[in-house]
């Protein structure tokens, strides 16, 4: 069974996308603080959540590795749409002009899986695809991702069954970690040690360093390759 591990990476739409109704309803809670400087504080607070929600931002990468092969692709949307120069390995980079060739070309090769791993595709990368796809009418060769949450064919997200499915809440014994947290427990070396956080996609992008994006999101989807055979071969079955 061919099973693809993949990562996204998102940057907020500028604020000119939206009209002035929809930039009074993303900066409401904002509007409601009573002294100047704390609205100011709030607006940027919520402005960094931009990132997170489909209809404020967009993909700009996508990494995705056969977890037996160790081969696959990185997409990246960058300017220069000729790959980056390099000896050619297990992982092509490909350079997109658009979010709309990047979906394309990720579609098209997600239809070959039978299944996936994520961490915390389930809560984030998969419904962010599915609206994005939708919003840039990119078809969507694989609509099964989000079925029945306590099974993991054809979707394993490592969030889940690392947390067990939230059984002991947020604060109990298997409360829910970050990736880097899980890799530096297991001994697994962290993307996030390399310099470059989820944080910094925003400003990488606005100064044309998409490579330095794709290079961090591989990192993420190279941890999650190593925490998925872990997972398989100590803690896989548990019910």
């Amino acid at each position: 069974m061919a099973t693809l591990v993949f990562d996204i990476e998102t940057s907020a739409l500028p604020q000119s996308s939206f009209d002035e109704a929809q930039l009074e309803y993303l900066f409401r809670d904002a509007a409601k603080v009573p002294d100047a400087a704390g609205r100011e504080t709030r607006r940027a607070e919520i402005e960094q959540q931009f990132n997170l929600w489909p209809l404020t931002a967009q993909v700009v990468c996508i990494a995705m590795v056969n977890a037996d092969s160790s081969r696959g692709k990185v997409l990246f949307v960058a300017e220069d749409s000729e790959p980056p120069p390099g000896p050619a390995g297990p992982v092509e980079f490909m350079p997109c002009l658009d979010e709309v060739e990047l979906l394309s070309a990720f579609w098209e090769a997600a239809h070959r899986f039978d299944a996936i791993v994520t961490f915390n595709g389930r809560g984030f990368d998969v419904p962010f695809l599915y609206l994005r796809s939708a919003l840039v009418k990119v078809p969507i060769s694989r609509k099964d991702w989000l079925g029945y949450r306590f099974q993991t064919e054809p979707h394993c997200d490592l969030a889940e069954q690392l947390s067990f499915y939230g059984v002991s809440g947020r604060e109990g014994a298997a409360r829910r970690f970050n990736l880097d947290f899980y890799c530096k427990a297991f001994g697994i070396d962290s993307p996030k040690s390399h310099g470059v956080t989820g944080l910094d996609v925003n400003d990488l992008m606005r100064q044309g360093r998409g490579q330095e994006v794709a290079d961090y999101c591989l990192r993420d989807v190279q941890a999650t390759v190593q925490l998925y055979h872990l997972w398989k071969e100590r803690l896989a079955g548990i019910k």
